[in-house]
């Protein structure tokens, strides 16, 4: 349901480099791709590496990070990508990765569930599981810094943070 506003943030925001974080089928790729073009560096982080196989990750992305993004360090990217994972996560483990993402990143993009939304493993993901459930778009504004946009549909918010200004270098 976000997709299309989702589009048009990255659309203006024009990366160079981005990390889409919870991969999972490619579809932040894909958009990518679609609306701004090839020239554009996506590379993926995801951990459950059955995705990875089933969807070719290996081979659509410039580079696939197997691993829960808890554990990436360096995320020097025009646009980090946290497309419907941080309710994955504990609010402290999600505020944790926001503040190492803040320290690096130029702009984000958060896709969030804001509704009660329970979701147990989906074929035997263990990262499936939603372990906060009660996203609200107040609570997203208070725990993540530097939102700069946001737009609620429904089921989900989409939240831009924009962190330095970009490197016209």
């Amino acid at each position: 349901e976000n997709k299309p506003w989702a589009i048009e943030k990255i659309k203006e925001i024009n990366p160079k480099t981005v990390l889409d974080c919870g991969a999972g089928a490619g579809t932040y790729l894909d958009l990518i791709k679609s609306n701004i073009g090839n020239s554009v560096i996506v590379l993926g982080v995801e951990a459950w590496y059955p995705s990875i196989i089933k969807y070719s990750l290996e081979e659509r992305y410039d580079f696939i990070y197997p691993v829960d993004v808890r554990t990436i360090t360096d995320f020097k990217f025009d646009l980090v990508i946290l497309g419907d994972i941080l309710e994955h996560m504990s609010i402290e483990d999600a505020t944790t990765l926001w503040s190492k993402i803040a320290k690096d990143a130029t702009y984000a993009l958060i896709s969030i569930p804001i509704i009660h939304y329970p979701q147990g493993a989906v074929d035997d993901n263990p990262y499936e599981v939603h372990v906060e459930e009660d996203w609200t778009t107040e609570k997203v504004l208070q725990n993540f810094s530097n939102i700069v946009e946001y737009k609620e549909f429904p089921q989900t918010g989409v939240f831009i943070a924009k962190f330095r200004e970009e490197d016209n270098a």
